[in-house]
């Protein structure tokens, strides 16, 4: 889809959008359509319930005087409540309405209101970043029914009075949408497709922006002393791949970079602990974190972010198999601690000790953050609405909470305590995998984590197992199953304190 900016006017073909405030009030583009229109809006507004509250809408076919096809007055509510993501969630709504409706063209005239917060370039370049979201599609696979589902706008034009700006603006906005683009594709891939070398291949695409992917297979992984990663990966035909991105764009090259370190688990089965049928289902987005972190470091080189930061994703496939790691093995982590693995399913951790190890040990980052589709308790405690926010420092975790409200990626802080780790004593090795019990499985999934990361060292985990897919309702900026959650955030989190 074309998107692109132009100074305003009401004079355009194809769908024209126009807004009202709480109350109905028209703002200038408003009321100059109604003007152009005969007054067939303000007609309209009479015989309906439309109030202007935020993300209303009432259309009307556009007169034969009026250049546009229709006309769609859409509600803003309170001016002075209305920030970068309300505006993108008008702009996703207007386009889920008309993306299949027949319409080619889409025109938002959408004034900035007095009182607004975002001055005009952020307001146009937010409306872009809605539509744009609402626009992805995730089709490859389907054969029937293409008629109806294709979407039939191919152009996007945003009236704004800064033109320049919103340019400007776009630019950072749609690297970000692109690196969620990503995300999703990668999410939604069906594991016979998506296991762990063509995960893999897929991430040595970004070298194209300026990106250093290095990918270790088994043989140097087993040589560094990988010992937990290659026990989850043991049981299947296709064989464990560590994948390292280098993005190098701060000023100083040779800065501690900031690290991001995903779960790849590209199927999970459970292993031979295996999964019952349907907790199975959906178990192909087990490399959520993984996604996050490619979309993120696509991100970062797309808009030249000036920052060092490294991806580090750990990409396995957890299967059942006379190979297969068993309960009661004993594993050796490339940290040199032991494990004893009494259930196969939480293989994740396991994953993540060995890459955080080996983050650490090669990059010295000044902070190193873990994403992973971790724990069904996390989903437990806080449903679909917010990760599980877990650090051992509470600046990082406040500048975290912080980027996840304004990119609406929202985290909640939950707790990291000594206490908690008796329940990970072992009798015969360093600490086992699991709890034994059924309390606080994502804290002890965090704690042991917390077993990996080196003394000094700035860290925070997200469990993300209840955001990175929806299985319900889907929302008007996420069109698809894989969310591509993460990107946003940790995105946020570097242009604001890391960026130099």
């Amino acid at each position: 889809m074309q998107i692109s900016f132009s100074s305003p006017t009401t004079a355009t073909g194809g769908a024209l959008i126009v807004a009202a405030l709480a109350g109905g009030a028209f703002t200038a583009s408003a009321a100059e359509a109604d003007r152009m229109a005969g007054g067939a809006l303000k007609r309209a507004l009479d015989v309906s319930r439309f109030s202007g509250k935020l993300g209303q809408m009432l259309e009307v076919l556009a007169p034969a005087q009026v250049k546009a096809s229709r006309i769609l007055l859409v509600g803003l509510g309170a001016a002075e409540e209305l920030d970068g993501l309300k505006a993108e969630q008008i702009a996703a709504d207007v386009t889920g309405r008309l993306l299949s409706s027949g319409e080619k063209s889409i025109h938002f005239a959408v004034d900035r209101p007095r009182g607004l917060k975002l001055d005009d370039a952020e307001l146009a370049a937010h409306l872009a970043m809605g539509v744009e979201l609402r626009a992805y599609s995730f089709d490859k696979y389907r054969t029937r029914q293409l008629d109806e589902r294709a979407a039939t706008v191919r152009k996007v034009t945003i009236g704004t009075k800064d033109v320049a700006g919103a340019r400007k603006l776009w630019r950072e906005l749609s690297a970000v949408a692109e690196g969620m683009y990503l995300a999703r594709d990668l999410v939604n891939e069906p594991p016979n497709v998506l296991f762990p070398a063509e995960f893999a291949r897929r991430t040595k695409k970004l070298s194209a922006l300026g990106l250093k992917v290095e990918v270790l297979g088994p043989a140097q992984m087993k040589k560094l002393g990988f010992g937990a990663l290659l026990g989850v990966g043991q049981g299947s035909a296709h064989e464990p791949q560590l994948v390292v991105m280098q993005w190098l764009g701060a000023r100083n090259r040779k800065a501690a970079p900031i690290a991001f370190v995903g779960k790849g688990v590209c199927f999970d089965s459970g292993g031979l602990s295996l999964k019952p049928a349907a907790s199975m289902i959906g178990m192909k987005g087990d490399m959520g974190g993984a996604a996050a972190v490619t979309g993120t470091m696509h991100a970062l080189a797309a808009r030249k972010a000036k920052v060092n930061a490294i991806g580090v994703i750990g990409l396995v496939e957890n299967m059942p198999s006379g190979t297969a790691q068993r309960p009661d093995d004993v594993v050796t982590s490339l940290s040199g601690q032991t494990i004893e693995v009494l259930n196969t399913d939480a293989e994740g951790r396991l994953v993540l000790a060995d890459a955080l190890t080996y983050t650490q040990r090669r990059f010295k980052p000044r902070l190193v953050i873990d994403l992973a589709t971790l724990t069904g308790a996390i989903m437990v405690a806080l449903g679909a609405e917010h990760a599980g926010l877990f650090s051992n420092d509470d600046n990082l975790a406040a500048q975290l909470a912080q980027a996840g409200r304004e990119e609406g990626e929202p985290v909640w802080r939950m707790p990291l305590a000594t206490n908690y780790d008796k329940l990970l004593k072992s009798k015969i090795a360093d600490m086992k995998n699991i709890s034994g019990g059924p309390h606080a499985g994502a804290v002890v999934a965090a704690q042991f984590l917390q077993r990996f990361i080196v003394d000094r060292q700035s860290w925070a985990h997200l469990d993300i197992a209840g955001v990175a897919w929806q299985d319900g309702e889907q929302k008007a900026l996420v069109p698809s199953w894989g969310v591509g959650w993460g990107v946003r955030i940790l995105n946020r989190l570097s242009k604001d304190h890391y960026e130099l």
